[in-house]
Formats: C-alpha cells, sequence, structure tokens
C-alpha cells in the first residue's frame, strides 16, 4: 500500500527505483489510483530492492502537523539573548522546565531571605546564648524577632512573611529598622515572584498554540477541473463549535529558482491566490470549506502538467489565521503539501448535508479526506488554454481527447472497485505520459488536436446553415435548367 506520508519514515526519506522507471514509488491498488507517479503494471517492487535503490530525502520546510521543520545553529550571544526576553523563553519552554524555574525561583526567595534575616539576628547578638528566646525575658534581652533560635527559623520566618502566613509566633520588633526594610522588601519580592509565574503558567495553559489541534487541513491537495479551468484545491475544516472569526487562509509556493543573472535561490517564497466558493481568502468559518486556486496565467503552475508534478520538488505551505472567539486571541494553523501528496485527477467529496430529522446541517468528518476520481487532463493548463484559443466558454466542450492518454477515467479512491472507464491499464498510461515527456529533446508547446474536432456551437450552426445554403442554391440551378429546357 501506499505510505502514509505523516509516518516518520516518509517524513524523513523515501524509496526511489531507477531512472528508466521515472522514479516513482507508489504502488496502484484494485485499480485505484495514489497520490503521487506509479509503478507500472508489471513492476515488482522486491526488484528494485534487489538493484540497490537510490535514496533521496524527502525536504519539508513545515510538518503535517504545523511544526517548522528549521534548525537553528551558530547564533552569537545566544543564551543572552534569550535570557534577555525571560517571559516569552519561559512560555515556549517544555514545561519541565518552567514548573522547575517555579519551584526554584521560590525556595531561592526564601533561602535568599532566610540568610538575610540570619545575619540580622546575628549581628544584633541574637543569637548568643544569654539572648536565646528562653532568656530574652530574665536577661531583659529585645531582639530583631522573636523567637529566633537558628537558622532554621529564621527560614520558616522567612516563607511566613513572603506568603502572610502569619503563624504569630515570629514577629519583627521596632528594635532593629534594618528588619522592618527587609520584612517589606521581601513582601513586595514574593507578590512580585507569584505575579510572574503565574502569568507564566497562564499563559503556557491559554496559548492559541493549543487551538490549532481542532483545525484541520485535508491530507492531500487534488488538481482538477473547474469552471473550466484547472485548479488546484485542499480542505480545511474547525471541530469546535466556537468559530473562528476573521478565518483568513493563504498558500505560499516554496521551491528552487533561478534569477537572470543566475543566482539560485533555493527557497524562493510565491504567493498563490486563493479563493472559496466565489469569496476571497476571507472565509465564515462554518463547516468545512475547499480552497482553490485558479491554473491561470498569474499562477507558478502555469506550464506545469501531471508529468511535471510527479519530478519537480516544491513545497506548498498552507496558514490559516484568525480570531478565537471565546478567548479573543489571534491562532495560527499550518500545514504543508508536497509533490507526492497532490492528486492530479480528483476532487473532493461533499460532506455537508442536511439532516431533516434533527433540523440542522450535518458534517460528515469522516469524509474529510474522501477524493473521488475525476476526468481530468494531463496537459498543463498553459497547453489547455492555447488549445481552447479564444474560446470563453470551455464548459460546452466535450471531455473527450483526440489524443490517447491526454485524459484520464478514474472512479472513487476509496470505493476498491472496477473503473468505469473501459481504460484499465491507468498506471501504465500515466507512466508513459511521464516517460514521453520526459525523455522527448523538445516537448512541443502546444498540444496539436486534428482540425475541427471541437467546433462550438457557432461553428456548427455556421457549418450547417452553410450547407442548407448549398442546397437552396443547388436547388434553383436545377430550376432554373427545367425553364431553359
Amino acid at each position: 500500500m501506499h505510505a502514509d506520508p505523516e509516518s516518520p519514515c516518509c517524513r524523513e526519506e523515501t524509496q526511489l527505483l531507477p531512472d528508466e522507471w521515472l522514479k516513482v514509488k507508489t504502488v496502484p491498488t484494485n485499480g485505484n489510483l495514489s497520490p503521487g507517479v506509479y509503478y507500472p503494471t508489471g513492476s515488482k517492487r522486491s526488484r528494485s530492492h534487489r538493484h540497490g535503490v537510490t535514496r533521496r530525502t524527502r525536504r519539508r520546510a513545515i510538518l503535517k502537523n504545523g511544526e517548522c521543520n528549521i534548525l537553528k545553529s551558530r547564533i552569537s550571544q545566544r543564551r543572552l539573548r534569550f535570557l534577555q526576553d525571560m517571559f516569552t523563553t519561559l512560555v515556549d519552554a517544555q514545561w519541565r522546565w518552567t514548573l522547575l524555574v517555579f519551584t526554584l525561583s521560590f525556595i531561592l526567595s526564601w533561602l535568599g531571605f532566610a540568610l538575610i534575616w540570619w545575619l540580622i539576628a546575628f549581628t544584633h547578638g541574637d543569637l548568643e546564648p544569654d539572648h536565646l528566646p528562653p532568656l530574652q525575658d530574665s536577661a531583659n534581652w529585645k531582639p530583631c524577632v522573636f523567637n529566633i533560635n537558628d537558622f532554621t527559623s529564621c527560614f520558616l520566618f522567612s516563607i511566613e512573611t513572603q506568603h502572610t502566613i502569619g503563624y504569630g509566633a515570629r514577629t519583627t520588633t521596632e528594635e532593629c529598622p534594618e528588619a522592618i526594610f527587609i520584612m517589606c522588601l521581601q513582601s513586595i519580592v514574593g507578590v512580585m515572584i507569584q505575579a510572574f509565574m503565574v502569568g507564566i503558567v497562564f499563559a503556557k495553559m491559554t496559548r492559541p498554540k493549543h487551538r490549532t489541534q481542532t483545525l484541520l487541513f485535508s491530507k492531500y491537495a487534488v488538481v482538477c477541473q473547474r469552471d473550466g479551468e484547472l485548479s488546484l484545491m485542499f480542505r480545511v475544516g474547525d471541530l469546535r463549535k466556537s468559530h473562528i472569526i476573521g478565518a483568513s487562509v493563504r498558500a505560499q509556493l516554496i521551491r528552487s529558482r533561478t534569477t537572470k543573472e543566475g543566482e539560485v535561490l533555493s527557497h524562493y517564497q510565491t504567493e498563490l491566490e486563493l479563493n472559496a466558493d466565489g469569496c476571497d481568502s476571507n472565509l465564515f468559518f462554518i463547516w468545512p470549506i475547499t480552497m482553490v486556486h485558479r491554473i491561470n496565467r498569474d499562477s507558478p503552475f502555469y506550464g506545469v502538467s501531471a508529468a511535471d508534478v510527479l519530478q519537480e520538488r516544491f513545497e506548498i505551505v498552507v496558514i490559516l489565521e484568525g480570531t478565537i472567539e471565546s478567548t479573543g486571541q489571534t491562532t495560527q494553523a499550518r500545514s504543508s503539501y508536497t509533490t507526492s501528496e497532490i492528486m492530479w485527477g480528483h476532487r473532493f467529496v461533499p460532506l455537508v448535508t442536511y439532516n431533516r430529522e434533527r433540523q440542522g446541517y450535518q458534517v460528515d468528518y469522516s469524509k474529510f479526506d474522501e477524493t473521488t476520481q475525476v476526468d481530468t487532463p494531463l496537459c498543463s493548463a498553459k497547453e489547455l488554454d492555447e488549445f481552447y484559443g479564444s474560446q470563453a466558454d470551455r464548459r460546452s466542450i466535450g471531455f473527450q481527447s483526440p489524443v490517447p492518454g491526454d485524459f484520464i477515467y478514474r472512479t472513487s479512491l476509496n470505493s476498491g472497485g472496477v473503473p468505469a472507464s473501459p481504460i484499465l491499464n491507468i498506471a501504465d498510461r500515466l507512466v508513459a505520459d511521464a516517460i514521453r515527456r520526459a525523455s522527448l529533446t523538445n516537448r512541443p508547446s502546444t498540444v496539436k488536436y486534428p482540425p475541427d474536432y471541437f467546433n462550438g456551437p457557432e461553428d456548427q450552426s455556421s457549418s450547417s446553415s452553410e450547407e442548407e445554403i448549398d442546397k437552396k442554391k443547388k436547388k434553383g440551378n436545377k430550376k432554373n435548367g427545367d425553364k431553359l429546357v
């Protein structure tokens, strides 16, 4: 079966076949197609392993769970920079480090002020044998703090002062002004430590990062025709009843690019224009929505065909942003799609239906990632536009191509049945088309079709009218000939 892209083995690296097999790793099962490039029908996986398969790392900047796959190194003064922003550092740190700092901050403050109280009692002479609490009344001695015997009693008095416990056994006197000052200072420091640590714990627990666990992206992106145009689509959804206010989705394409000067930009980012149901990227996010990127002249995929998708290396990063309705905080969810996660010739299955019994719209999230295979041209949008020419309404044109293998006929990915089309060797056709496009020296920029194959309604009507005129002329000539005779 096709390996799950979310598994650690697929996330790190993928097996590739030799060059004569187009470096493919996916297997069609029961006549259904998996995303990516496909094995020929007669191939065997064990054969590739026996001949020593090459390996190539599957690079991904954003993991499927939204985490950034970025490793930062050789940062000058790294510790100092992070310590200067202590609050953010502790919020971003793992819970064990936050709790460790939380505990140490209190223990160290208790010990530090206990040492100060011990020094005050020691310098005042309260720890001398004749001035200990049992002998203070007989010696007529007034200490700085009552009932201080040793460092342990100073530590207990430090805890009672900082947290205003007030057991009543140990109290400061007006004998030592420094003791009064330290008591006020410790009370202020204790409140500051509590406020700081409670703020960190609260910020960690209410981080909008956890809200992204209920925001879903489809496992695969699909390419199919919508309103006569090739379109790249993916699906987003929200599991909670509390909505995301002002939700917006954007997508960026990350791939290498070479400038006119020969500079290679290995991670060049291009913004992809998205829309959903006739609206822009700002969503009324009450149920799962399919985001659509139309592959037109302004799209970076305008010259990319199905075979090119299987051979190129790029990544599409999708980002969902919005405000959490319950907390008012801004959240951001991320995911990405690599070339092996783009399913050419598929369309998402509808999952929103109306439940008459409960009188409400029901969303079946079991169909969130389910797709169905549809008739889709394998050529690029540029080649398709060059073929269509100036025809405006593409929906009036039939989906039957004169070029073998230019269109593929598919059934549901999850049905497991036999394809409805008589074309059974779909995998062979797709690989053959990819080999043809990759091996030819110069691939033609236009698709050559027989003349007058796709005639629109206007052409058909005009041709029929011309035939009628010819018939009328012939009838008129015959009548004139009869009259002359």
